[in-house]
């Protein structure tokens, strides 16, 4: 039996990936090869804005999250997607000098996100950051021009594999441009409508173990 993370699993310190929406990319021996980081501007117009309007937001940074206030959303990033519990901070100044942050992730209701947030920083933002719902509830804003299918890009080269011997599985519109640069992209069943569209096959769903099921029927 394989252990999925660990030193020896199939996700460790020591082996190849691809983190944060492909702002982190490490190859072999788990030697990072590619970062980007958000604009620092950027960062102080949300936080500014998640003070003023009582909106949580998180910023990813490496393998730490950082938030300006303690909220129950704020623990559900951990308690619920396993992600590193947020450290707060207690100021802009003090976070912006702590640490290169790669994205921030506002979390709200489904339809705060899309009525209110996701129309706001687009328009705000612009060209200087992307704005991505990976998740109905939570709307990130990341470097431009970049996604997973840039880190897969990346890690490719790095490895010296060619993208026909790639397959990829997705749910959410963050994973599109992923699916797009493998030989053959998976979609889940309950994924996104455009996540869907891109696809070569749609799989199962998560509660039915998609995931396992694609590896077991086109990777062995």
């Amino acid at each position: 039996m394989v252990d999925l993370s660990g030193r020896n699993g199939i996700v460790s310190e020591s082996s190849p990936g691809i983190f944060l929406q492909g702002l982190l990319v490490y190859g072999l021996e788990g030697r990072e090869i590619y970062r980007n980081t958000l604009n620092q501007e950027v960062c102080r117009e949300a936080f500014l804005y998640s003070l003023e309007h009582k909106v949580p937001l998180v910023a990813f940074s490496q393998d730490r999250c950082f938030s300006m206030f303690k909220d129950p959303l704020v623990d559900s990033l951990h308690e619920v997607y396993h992600e590193p519990k947020a450290e707060i901070v207690s100021s802009i100044d003090q976070l912006l000098g702590t640490a290169e942050i790669q994205k921030l992730v506002f979390i709200g209701t489904s339809e705060g996100v899309s009525s209110t947030l996701r129309p706001y920083w687009t328009k705000a933002i612009k060209e200087r950051a992307g704005v991505l719902q990976a998740q109905p509830d939570m709307l990130e804003l990341v470097p431009p021009a970049t996604s997973k299918g840039t880190g897969v890009k990346i890690l490719l080269d790095h490895l010296c594999i060619s993208p026909d011997e790639v397959m990829a599985i997705g749910d959410g519109e963050n994973d599109i441009e992923m699916l797009e640069v493998a030989s053959l992209g998976v979609a889940l069943a309950n994924g996104a409508e455009k996540t869907k569209a891109v696809a070569n096959v749609i799989g199962a769903t998560n509660d039915e173990d998609g995931v396992a099921q694609a590896i077991y029927d086109y990777a062995f």
